[in-house]
């Protein structure tokens, strides 16, 4: 059988990789050079802990699983099963942090809480004053900026594979084939449509009533660490955002410490991944209604860099990397992804939101069960 994928970020990556897995050919397309959205605006987090009881979750563990065999496979992607580390500052946030670890699915999260000492001992970087924290042991992460790369290495080294950048898809012909801007048609036996935060254009043309919506977010990266971040670290603000922390205690944490005005302003958590070269990618803000702005806002990178420099007791290194991000998320956001057949043999894949590094794997899984790959 013969697979043509169109996007070259994660999602896309991934279903060219369940092509070549199951023994067919891939022909994978990307309007850019190379992927530029998303897929490498991201923390590169693998993130299980905070993920919604039920599909969403069951999807997260599973994509954990393949990430790691698939870490195994392309030493490129850095896969390290660091886990992490939500940092609890408050009363009322140590209350959400333990009902956490009395959830029935805690174990499969791999949950602990961890008073101060016990925090430190695991990830000696954090020196700031703190009650403890969750750990999540089954949280991990890879380098979003080099994992298509070095996901694309290993499926050209099957001579099953090929990249074809610089390729805008501009039609959808029948039901196995499509036409880019080079007037080139790729046929085969299945389209896969991974376009990201790509809606209009043909997305729109061939699902005008899609229920899926843009995300800006902005994000930066430091210099390297004086020393190791051994796990990921999120602040206590995290706990508003993910949906396993829903509960009596969250509601109790949200009337006791309302948000400082420009966290809640910019709906903000603090989340922080050590690269490969001892940096911090530090991030986010989120950014729902458009249009967006085209410039990147100071005030919300002041806040991250003063909460990340309480937790680690002593100055960021130098901001070398600022930069904005837009993503797809399904307007229903309880929904893992949007998987839509346009016609028989062609899909439409969009819309995992803020799960799409976690799950990609797992979402792309699934699409090629159900398409018969």
């Amino acid at each position: 059988m013969r697979v043509i994928v169109v996007g070259a970020g994660v999602l896309g990556t991934m279903h060219a990789w369940q092509a070549v897995e199951r023994g067919h050919e891939a022909v994978h397309l990307e309007r850019e050079t190379e992927a530029r959205g998303a897929s490498v605006r991201n923390f590169g987090l693998v993130w299980v802990g905070g993920r919604a009881a039920g599909e969403e979750l069951a999807a997260a563990l599973r994509a954990r699983d393949l990430w790691e065999r698939i870490g195994e496979r392309v030493p490129g992607l850095w896969f390290r099963p660091n886990g992490s580390l939500t940092v609890v500052r408050t009363d009322a946030e140590l209350a959400v942090a333990e009902q956490a670890v009395k959830l029935p699915d805690a174990a499969e999260r791999g949950y602990r809480l961890l008073d101060a000492a016990e925090t430190r001992a695991l990830n000696p970087a954090l020196r700031g004053s703190f009650l403890g924290a969750l750990h999540c042991e089954r949280d991990a992460a890879v380098e979003p900026r080099v994992a298509q790369p070095a996901l694309r290495a290993a499926l050209e080294a099957s001579g099953r594979y090929t990249f074809l950048p610089g390729r805008e898809v501009r039609e959808v012909v029948g039901e196995h084939a499509v036409r880019d801007d080079h007037g080139q048609l790729h046929e085969g036996d299945l389209v896969v449509l991974c376009t990201g935060a790509w809606l209009g254009g043909l997305v729109r043309e061939l699902a005008p009533e899609l229920p899926v919506r843009r995300v800006r977010l902005q994000m930066m990266q430091t210099d390297p660490l004086d020393g190791p971040l051994t796990t990921s670290v999120a602040d206590g603000d995290s706990f508003r955002y993910y949906p396993a922390y829903g509960g009596s205690a969250l509601d109790a944490l949200r009337a006791a410490r309302p948000q400082p005005a420009v966290a809640a302003e910019h709906r903000m958590q603090l989340l922080m991944v050590q690269r490969r070269d001892g940096g911090l990618t530090i991030g986010d803000t989120h950014e729902y209604d458009q249009p967006f702005g085209f410039d990147v806002v100071e005030e919300p990178y002041e806040h991250l860099a003063a909460v990340a420099e309480e937790l680690l007791d002593r100055p960021l290194p130098r901001i070398r990397r600022r930069w904005a991000g837009v993503y797809a998320q399904c307007t229903d956001t309880t929904r893992v992804v949007h998987r839509e057949r346009l016609r028989d043999g062609v899909w439409l894949v969009t819309g995992p939101g803020g799960r799409g590094m976690t799950c990609s794997p797992a979402i792309a899984e699934t699409t090629a069960d159900l398409a018969g790959l």
